[in-house]
């Protein structure tokens, strides 16, 4: 799925307002030079004449009867004394330039049929924002995921996980149906692995959506009983390539809350939409939590990835301590 239709929208104003910025600088310079330095005003309007003497000289018309050859030999003569006055009147040799933002594309967002990597930037920024991990993203990715927090078996373990979760984002396609399933203790990396695979995931082009559990329950709340007329109902869960629910478990566990949750990890499996669940119950606990239905799913569909090990977090403060 590509980038949504405001993130395309979002991309392109930004783009507009770029180029424009930019030719508005250039025309108060040019405009500025054309009274206190004529001279170099003069030879600006010649170099910007070029293109068009070059493409008439290629037809055999250029006025001056000079071959495309010569045309950009004075062009570069032109160039060196067009910069030569700007200096030795105390301007920079580039004033009469259009500084883009983004010289390689000229703030157009494309270079010839390709996409600019300023535009890519643009286009994941509002992505990340839209998916919610816009606050985590630049702090939680596979290469600041410090694995010298665990020991022995619990390290094997996490560079195994780490490695199966990189592989996932980096090879992500959309309706592969691939699912996973996080559990463990809380502090041992599942929220920040999580948005590691998202983020990379989002940078691919596909739609991502992280919410928590409780979270997701509120949004059919808010549809269901009227106070959010606006809102699409849940849709967005079903319909996104990646969704993460973060600390299943944690939400107040009812008939209401069971059931929607159960829409949603039905309705992504028979769309073979991917997810990632994040949870800090074990096994059994989830099967006492949860119905049959929505246990035999997460058993049977996902692929379960055990965390183990001391908490991170009181590590760190603890490392901080000493």
């Amino acid at each position: 799925m590509p980038y949504s239709k405001e993130a395309a929208y979002h991309a392109e104003q930004v783009l507009q307002e770029r180029r424009e910025r930019a030719i508005t600088e250039w025309e108060a310079h040019t405009a500025e030079l054309k009274t206190s330095l004529p001279e170099a005003y003069d030879i600006d309007c010649r170099l910007r004449s070029a293109g068009i003497r070059i493409y008439s000289a290629i037809r055999g018309e250029d006025p001056d009867g000079m071959t495309v050859d010569q045309i950009k030999k004075e062009a570069v003569a032109l160039t060196a004394e067009l910069r030569a006055q700007l200096i030795k009147n105390g301007y920079p040799d580039n004033y009469l330039d259009v500084n883009y933002y983004c010289p390689k594309c000229s703030d157009t967002g494309y270079i010839g049929l390709d996409m600019c990597d300023c535009m890519k930037a643009l286009l994941a920024e509002k992505a990340f924002e839209e998916s919610g991990l816009s606050h985590l993203s630049s702090l939680q990715s596979f290469d600041n995921f410090d694995l010298s927090y665990y020991s022995g078996d619990d390290r094997l373990k996490m560079e195994k996980n780490v490695s199966k979760l990189k592989a996932f984002s980096e090879n992500f396609k959309s309706r592969s149906g691939e699912n996973w399933l996080l559990y463990g203790p809380t502090g041992l990396g599942k929220t920040h692995l999580s948005t590691a695979v998202a983020s990379n995931v989002i940078k691919s082009g596909a739609s991502v959506v992280y919410d928590t559990a409780q979270q997701i329950i509120f949004a059919f709340e808010e549809r269901r009983f009227g106070r959010d007329y606006d809102s699409d109902g849940g849709r967005k869960y079903s319909d996104c390539d990646l969704l993460i629910i973060d600390d299943l478990g944690v939400e107040v566990v009812n008939q209401f809350s069971v059931s929607c949750l159960y829409s949603v990890i039905n309705d992504r499996l028979v769309k073979r939409r991917s997810t990632i669940i994040n949870t800090n119950l074990e096994r059994a606990q989830i099967r006492e939590k949860y119905t049959d239905r929505i246990a035999s799913r997460l058993f049977g569909e996902y692929m379960p990835l055990f965390f183990s090990g001391t908490d991170v977090r009181r590590q760190k403060i603890e490392r901080q301590i000493k």
